[in-house]
Formats: C-alpha cells, structure tokens, sequence
C-alpha cells in the first residue's frame, strides 16, 4: 500500500488513527520513514508520561499531560524561517520540537491511549485542544489553560486588531480536519522553502482530505504556474472562479486566466 493509501486507510479506523496517518504523511516525503519504528519509539514515551501522571480522575488529566509532553521537551518549534520538519511527524518526534498542530496530534494519541477526553480544536493560526464540556481550552505548547478573553488575545496577535472570536473558530476539529490542516501546513512550509514539487503532493492531498477551498485552488495553481503546467493551473483557477464570491477577486482571476494559452480541443 502507498503511503497517501495508508494515510487515508486510518482515517477508516474507529477511533481514527490520527497519528499513524500523520507518519504515512511524512512518509510520503521520505520513504525512509517507517511509520511503526516511530510507533515505537511514541510507545516509549507513553510509558515515560503514563507513571508521572497525578493519581486523579481521567478528566483532570489532560493539562498534566500536555505539562509531561513539555518536559519531555515537546515546544513550540520557533525557528525562523520555520522548516517543513515542523510539521512531519517523524521529525517531531525526534526534535521535539513542532508547530501546534503537530504537538496536539501527539497529545491527543496520547490521550486516547490513556483514556484521557481531549479533542482538537481548530482555532485559526494556533491549534488548540479541550476537555469536553470545559470552559477553558488548553495550548498543546505547554498546557496553558485559555479562557475567552485569552482566546480573543491569541487572535488578534495573529490576525491584528479587530478580528471578533467567534463560535466558529471553537469548534472540534475531526480527524480528516486535522489532516487536511496539516497538510496546509506542510503546502506553505514546503512553498516557502522552494520546494514546490514536495508543496504539490501537500496541495493534492489536501483536496482529497476534505472540502476545497478558493485558497487551495489558488495554492495549487501558483504550484503549477511555478512548474510551468498551464493547464493545471487553468483547471484551477477557473475552479477558484467558480468558488470565489468576490468580485476583486472574481475579477483578477478572469485576468490571469485570459494570459494562459487556450486549449485546443479536438473535434471527434
């Protein structure tokens, strides 16, 4: 089975095989990974957690263990410019040192082989997790506990003044949620650092994760203007035409489709 095969295989399973479909993703960028040698070693580590953990109830347990993961040395990965090695999970595991998502990919792996209630939340710009039912949120950088006014605080560091929280940005993330992010993820650190055939696979497998966005159109196509395929470039901008409600942007696109070349097609 190939490594995008293996991934969305774990997403098949119940409960999802998050972590498992995260290594078959960094496998698919090298195939030196081996997604159950690094099993293993995480298999280590839950053991290492598992006898520190306070003697409390399961619904308790989720900040100490995000507080264990950090003294294992699980941070926030800060160097700049950030590298693709933020976001495979191989490299999290051996650096330990990852972007949000990736650390509570691991906690939450963690948690469902501890019985711990956690979930993702897909908080826009930094990944966040929760107890069910809490009022808090908690930072997989950490542990921090997050309350309303502290979640407003986060956004507008990263989105500026002005941005409004809203119920939209706390909801859980599902499994195939937190893969396609990922992958967005993996699209843009791959894109920044002049990789665009590795930035391709990351931009295909985000559409087979999920609905599409007008960004992932336009992701995608930047790639192939990049990789000189005018015709996949034209398939998806005009896909981002079709998506897209606004008219500044309806507008550039029609632009940048009107300089591609035509395609010839035959007549049968």
């Amino acid at each position: 089975m190939k490594p995008r095969q293996a991934c969305l295989a774990c997403l098949e399973d119940t409960p999802a095989a998050l972590l498992q479909a995260a290594l078959w993703i960094a496998a698919e960028h090298d195939p030196s990974v081996d997604p159950d040698a690094c099993q293993a070693v995480f298999q280590n580590m839950q053991h290492t957690i598992s006898i520190h953990l306070p003697m409390i109830g399961v619904t308790e347990l989720a900040q100490p263990l995000l507080r264990q993961l950090n003294a294992l040395g699980f941070q926030q990965d800060e160097y700049l410019p950030l590298r693709p090695h933020a976001a495979l999970m191989n490299h999290v595991l051996t650096r330990r040192r990852g972007q949000p998502l990736a650390l509570a990919i691991l906690a939450l792996e963690f948690a469902q082989r501890l019985s711990i209630p956690l979930e993702g939340v897909a908080f826009p710009g930094h990944f966040l997790l929760r107890v069910p039912g809490a009022d808090h949120l908690l930072d997989p950088c950490g542990g921090r506990r997050l309350y309303p006014n502290d979640c407003r605080e986060l956004l507008v560091r990263q989105y500026g003044p002005g941005t409004a929280l809203s119920a939209e940005h706390l909801r859980p993330a599902s499994a195939m949620q937190m893969l396609q992010r990922l992958s967005r993820n993996l699209r843009q650190l791959h894109t920044s650092n002049d990789a665009p055939l590795a930035a391709l696979i990351d931009a295909e497998r985000v559409m087979q994760l999920g609905p599409a966005q007008v960004g992932d159109y336009l992701a995608r196509a930047n790639l192939y203007r990049q990789l000189d395929c005018p015709h996949a470039e034209r398939f998806d901008l005009e896909h981002a035409l079709l998506l897209t409600q606004d008219p500044v942007q309806r507008l550039v696109l029609s632009e940048r489709l009107g300089q591609l070349p035509s395609i010839n097609r035959l007549i049968h």
